[in-house]
């Protein structure tokens, strides 16, 4: 798939509205829990439509103003706010025992968000074309011990939450950061971002499940 202002727009609108459809069944089913979690699709779609404007900016198709916003945007969503906003929306939805995981990969994921912020806050985001992917410069202190906090608290959640759906949505994107780290290693966070925004299209069938049948399922 090849990444473009286009591709970005046409994923992110189809994404969002995605988005809001879990939203509305999180609501119909009755599991409030369930409304952070779904929101993540919405977010991610908002995401991928931030991108589409990054886009145009490296075309020169912005004002340098609009293009600096956009990109400082999309920093923002994609690295503090998942790895706060991913475990801390599963220790919602979690029922007990099962829910201390969850909470202890929340608070590694507020731990890793603090320096992520802060080099956000501290230094122009750029952005650049690669072929057809996009490259961001942050300036992230010991980006290694970061990433691997951030993956272990955002794939982690999903993977331990006890739920067959979401222990699926955790496996697809492990394995979506394995592909991009591997093939995509310069562009590894907006790949893996646009990857991660489609497997949460998993959580359609999630956020719509009726009461009886929320409960975590253990995988047999």
């Amino acid at each position: 798939m090849c990444w473009s202002a286009q591709a970005d727009a046409v994923a992110g609108g189809v994404v969002a509205a995605v988005g809001v459809a879990c939203l509305v069944r999180a609501h119909r089913a009755g599991r409030p829990e369930r409304l952070p979690l779904a929101a993540l699709p919405l977010v991610l779609g908002l995401h991928q439509l931030i991108e589409a404007l990054v886009w145009l900016g490296t075309d020169g198709g912005l004002p340098d103003a609009l293009a600096d916003a956009a990109r400082t945007a999309w920093a923002v969503i994609a690295l503090p706010l998942l790895p706060v906003l991913v475990p801390a929306s599963v220790w919602c939805a979690t029922v007990r025992p099962r829910r201390h995981v969850p909470a202890g990969l929340a608070l590694l994921g507020a731990a890793v968000a603090v320096p992520l912020a802060v080099a956000v806050a501290a230094r122009p985001v750029t952005a650049t074309e690669r072929g057809h992917t996009l490259g961001y410069a942050i300036g992230v202190p010991h980006p290694a011990l970061l990433l691997s906090g951030y993956l272990l608290a955002t794939i982690g959640s999903l993977l331990v939450s006890g739920d067959r759906l979401l222990q699926r949505l955790g496996l697809v994107t492990a394995v979506g950061a394995l592909v991009c780290a591997l093939v995509w290693r310069l562009a590894f966070v907006s790949t893996w971002c646009a990857l991660a925004a489609v497997a949460s299209l998993l959580l359609f069938r999630w956020a719509g499940r009726p009461a009886a049948s929320g409960a975590a399922e253990p995988l047999r």
